[in-house]
């Protein structure tokens, strides 16, 4: 656990949404400024990405429009004007290897985004998209196949919320605990950085057979990956400028019950 004074460390933060995203508050601005006031070192912005043609109707409730980037990325320039750290614009993204080019090129080309993070939400199948915690069976194994090839794109600079699928999958079963043992793996092999997300340790807790856990992170999961050698990031996911600090700390919090470093800043 910290110590009452470890809260007073600055700290980075690159999973930070804003109301550009449809459900989540403030301006780039009132994150920063608010970032000020509890000390941080780094703070990336990382709206759910928005995708061109057909794909806008998915989902389209948690997502800026393609033609809200320029008025995405004029907001963080302005908020990174009066920040006293650096400011960087990225943006989380699904895997879907048929928008590939809309990552590399769109986003990180044409749109000149500083990087992007890998949020693993859906089980795609076609046109089908499943939310990960409403996965059975095969499904699960094929979300996770999925999840891996986007960590192997080489786009993404950390996965969030490796372990998010446990929201409504609740067991740490045989199933569970051997998904999350191949993305872990595959996180090693890759030396690519998973998250521990601060806003799952503010939801509301699951009840299961082995009593009450994070929806997540999931205490078993972390457990594991602290033995690992994985790279581990923590971020606060805010989705309210009150919690850009505070989430980050919570997860910290979390990461130091099983004795794991989290690396401190991103290269970017």
């Amino acid at each position: 656990m910290l110590e009452k004074g470890d809260y007073m460390k600055a700290v980075a933060n690159y999973h930070t949404h804003t109301k550009l995203c449809r459900h989540a508050e403030g301006t780039p601005e009132d994150y920063v400024r608010q970032a000020a006031k509890e000390g941080c070192t780094a703070l990336g912005f990382s709206d759910h990405c928005p995708y061109p043609d057909s794909f806008t109707d998915v989902w389209p409730h948690i997502r800026m429009s393609e033609d809200q980037i320029p008025l995405y990325r004029q907001y963080v320039r302005s908020a990174a004007e009066c920040a006293p750290f650096p400011v960087y614009c990225g943006y989380e993204c699904e895997w879907d290897s048929n928008y590939k080019s809309w990552y590399r090129d769109g986003l990180l080309g044409e749109y000149q985004a500083d990087y992007l993070i890998l949020g693993s939400h859906w089980c795609t199948s076609g046109s089908s998209h499943k939310y990960c915690p409403d996965l059975t069976g095969s499904e699960l194994n094929r979300y996770t196949d999925q999840t891996i090839d986007g960590m192997r794109s080489g786009l993404f600079r950390f996965l969030a919320h490796p372990d998010l699928f446990m929201k409504g999958y609740k067991e740490w079963d045989e199933q569970s605990s051997a998904c999350l043992k191949a993305i872990l793996d595959a996180a090693v092999d890759l030396n690519l950085p998973i998250e521990i997300n601060g806003l799952g340790l503010s939801r509301e807790p699951n009840e299961t057979s082995r009593g009450m856990r994070y929806q997540y992170p999931y205490v078993e999961f972390w457990e594991m990956a602290a033995q690992s050698g994985v790279q581990i990031i923590c971020s606060s996911d805010a989705h309210d400028p009150k919690d850009v600090i505070l989430n980050n700390w919570k997860a910290r919090d979390f990461a130091g019950r099983f004795g794991i470093t989290p690396i401190e800043s991103l290269k970017i």
